[in-house]
Formats: C-alpha cells, sequence, structure tokens
C-alpha cells in the first residue's frame, strides 16, 4: 500500500488525537486526582504495578510502564514515607532493591482499583454483548498494531469478521481439510451452503464471526450462528496448520461459549468429524458432551459425524 499523502497523512494524525481526547475523557485519565483519589495517573499505575507482584524491582516497573528513571525514583519515595511501600536488598542483585506493597499500600490500593473496575463494567454494561466482543476485539488490534514490531511478534488477537473475511474461511476451510484428510465430494458444497446462510441471515444482536490473527495475519476463525431461540451452533472453526500449538482453537471455542452465554441461549451445539482430534479435545475440556454419532461419506471419505451439545 502506498504511503499516504502529507494531507491524507494530516488528515489521520487529526483523527488519531480526536480518539485520544475522546478515549481520556471517557475513562476519567484528565483528573488531577486520577479516580477521585489522591494519587495521580502515574502514581496509580505505580500502585497497579506493584499490587500485581509479591516484589518487584523499580527497573521492572520503570520498563514495563516507560516512565523516566528519575521521576519513578521520586513516586517510590513518596510512598515509602507515607509507609506505602517497603524495601529490601535484593539477594540476587546487591545494586536493586525489591519493593512490595504494604498493608497500608494494599489498603490504599483497593479503593482505587475497585473504582477502576466500576468505570470499566459501566462502560461494558451499556452495551450489547455483540458490541462488546467488537469493543475488545478491535482494542487488542490497537494493541497489536501499536505495540512495535517486538511486542507484536507471536500476538494473537480475535476480532470481528470484515467484508472478505468469509470468502476466505471457505476457501481455507476446503484447501485445508482437502489436503489433510482428502475431504471432497459435498464438502465444498456444504461449506459454500453455510457461508452463504450466514451471510444472508447474519443478526449481529444474536450471531457473531471470529477472525483469529497471528502477527497480523489471518490464521482462524469461529462463528456463532441461532438455531433457535434459545439454541445457538458453533460453526467453521478452523485454525491454519502453520498456526498450532498457540492455543487458538481453544481461544475461539471459549469466545464463542462467552458469546453465546452472553445473548442468553441456553444450548450450544455443533457438528465435527471423529478425525479433527484437536477440535474434539477443545469441545471436550470446554464441556460439550457428545450426544450422537453416525457414519456417512458424503465428503467421499468414510467418517464417522458427531454432534456435540453444551448446556449454558
Amino acid at each position: 500500500m502506498p504511503a499516504p499523502s502529507d494531507q491524507e497523512l494530516a488528515r489521520r494524525v487529526g483523527a488519531l488525537r480526536a480518539f485520544n481526547r475522546f478515549y481520556t475523557r471517557k475513562i476519567g485519565v484528565l483528573e488531577e486526582q486520577h479516580l477521585q483519589s489522591p494519587f495521580s495517573l502515574a502514581e496509580s499505575r505505580v500502585l497497579y504495578e506493584l499490587a500485581q507482584r509479591k516484589e518487584s524491582t523499580a527497573t521492572d516497573i520503570g520498563r514495563e510502564l516507560g516512565l523516566d528513571p528519575g521521576y519513578l525514583s521520586r513516586i517510590l519515595r513518596r510512598f515509602e514515607r507515607k509507609g506505602l511501600i517497603a524495601r529490601k536488598a535484593s539477594a540476587a542483585d546487591a545494586r536493586q532493591s525489591l519493593l512490595r506493597l504494604t498493608p497500608k499500600g494494599q489498603k490504599a490500593f483497593a479503593p482505587l482499583n475497585e473504582k477502576s473496575q466500576d468505570i470499566m463494567r459501566t462502560i461494558l454494561q451499556a452495551l450489547s454483548p455483540d458490541e462488546q466482543s467488537r469493543l475488545l476485539a478491535d482494542m487488542q488490534s490497537i494493541q497489536a498494531i501499536l505495540g512495535g514490531r517486538e511486542d507484536n511478534k507471536g500476538a494473537l488477537t480475535l476480532r470481528t469478521h470484515r467484508y472478505g473475511d468469509m470468502a476466505w474461511i471457505v476457501d481455507h476451510q476446503i484447501s485445508i481439510y482437502e489436503r489433510e484428510y482428502g475431504w471432497r465430494g459435498r464438502f465444498e458444497y456444504l461449506m459454500l451452503r453455510i457461508a452463504t446462510d450466514i451471510l444472508e441471515n447474519f443478526d449481529p444482536k444474536r450471531e457473531h464471526i471470529w477472525i483469529a490473527e497471528l502477527d497480523g495475519k489471518r490464521v482462524g476463525s469461529a462463528c456463532v450462528v441461532a438455531e433457535s431461540k434459545s439454541v445457538a451452533r458453533l460453526r467453521l472453526l478452523l485454525v491454519e496448520p502453520q498456526a498450532r500449538g498457540h492455543g487458538i482453537g481453544r481461544k475461539l471455542v471459549e469466545q464463542c461459549i462467552e458469546f453465546a452465554r452472553a445473548v442468553g441461549y441456553r444450548k450450544l451445539v455443533l457438528w465435527t468429524q471423529d478425525v479433527l482430534h484437536a477440535a474434539r479435545t477443545n469441545y471436550e475440556k470446554a464441556g460439550f458432551r457428545l450426544v450422537a454419532r453416525k457414519k456417512h461419506s458424503d465428503f467421499g471419505v468414510p467418517l464417522n459425524g458427531e454432534t456435540w451439545e453444551l448446556t449454558l
């Protein structure tokens, strides 16, 4: 893709700044005392990092937050004077001190953490389940893109589908299963029919399509589609061969279950084949149970089709 013109780049800079102003206002980071606490935003972030670890060094915290060492040192000295943190010499490196929150520090952090949780909970509860999934997927994409190449190495994101994704899903379903299992026959027809039905009848309030990306490249998919008011079906689960071993299939299945529960379905069902051992393992670990098995040769080879169900 060619680089944007100076005029287009200026427009994009303006759009990025507008989003930054919107988001910082939305989550309340512009307040002088963060979340109506006695702490600034930077101090709150340092408290949070200390609360996540039993012990930590100032170097580790500074690296995690990207804070200037001198600025961080002043924050830590203030915390120490207030009795919020304690130090001890590191046995591994005499030049380093290990920091931990004191009981007083934990007590000071608790309401700050709860307030932050309440704000995020309020934001999410104002959205539909589909909007929540889209928001979280898009935020993962932003984090992966802005994290830099090193941070983005091996980064997995699950996003909502976009134009062209369904064609990719069908093409890769057909090519992978033909190559690995020799499926032909009616398999291509089945994939095309399923994809067409989903796109023609798609209800974003009750249905969702996920695309898994690894290092920004599409490597997997899964769909939840309505079968009735109380029953949803998991369809088109796929993980590219080169992306296996990252837990992508498990995460896609978990996302489908989470969405189905949030929408209010009572049961999630699926149809698979007994030769798909990795997928079957994911289903079983997620709580699905095998309820029916039937032999068929619809895909040009003898198979056992299986129906699995999960009560939500």
